[in-house]
């Protein structure tokens, strides 16, 4: 029997962004792990918040995968505020639920892998707000040292995960 993860993931991504989830779930199925997503694994049967505690409390891991969902050539920033400020630079967001499934699997205690495309940062992607190191996400050209580092992070992760498993 495999271990259940919980994989905060869009379900709508273009051919890099899946090609990057793929070298991700491959990782996982190595290791004798579950992938378990809303929309995926498991379809909500209430709201899709209490479903994602439901899922992520049969899970012994999380992993959450910062990709854009937004892009903006040009906005306002604290609109409104004595801080506002316009943003002439593009920028990007990930999916909320990013960082909604990561409070759950953070306050569920279980181990936790982030990864995020360059250009995603806040919540959950700013390093420091959590014990978890933020990772690049991963690319079919990446160099084979970037290999056997994602490999490493992946193992020392999975030990974690059975830890919490077979407690």
């Amino acid at each position: 029997m495999k271990i259940p993860v919980f994989v905060s993931c869009p379900s709508t991504l273009n051919d890099r962004q899946e090609n990057s989830r793929r070298i991700i779930l491959e990782e996982i199925d190595r290791l004798g792990l579950e992938e378990r997503r809303l929309g995926a694994s498991d379809y909500p049967t209430e709201l899709p918040l209490r479903e994602v505690l439901v899922v992520a409390k049969r899970c012994s891991g999380g992993i959450i995968l910062g990709f854009e969902q937004f892009f903006f050539e040009t906005g306002i920033l604290k609109r409104g505020t004595t801080k506002e400020s316009k943003v002439s630079t593009p920028f990007i967001l990930p999916t909320s639920w990013n960082h909604l499934e990561a409070g759950i699997i953070f306050g569920l205690q279980l181990p936790l892998l982030v990864f995020r495309e360059d250009g995603i940062d806040g919540g959950i992607f700013d390093p420091g707000v959590t014990d978890a190191f933020i990772h690049k996400m991963p690319s079919p050209s990446m160099a084979d040292s970037e290999k056997r580092g994602l490999t490493a992070v992946f193992l020392k992760w999975q030990s974690k995960v059975r830890e919490h498993y077979y407690r």
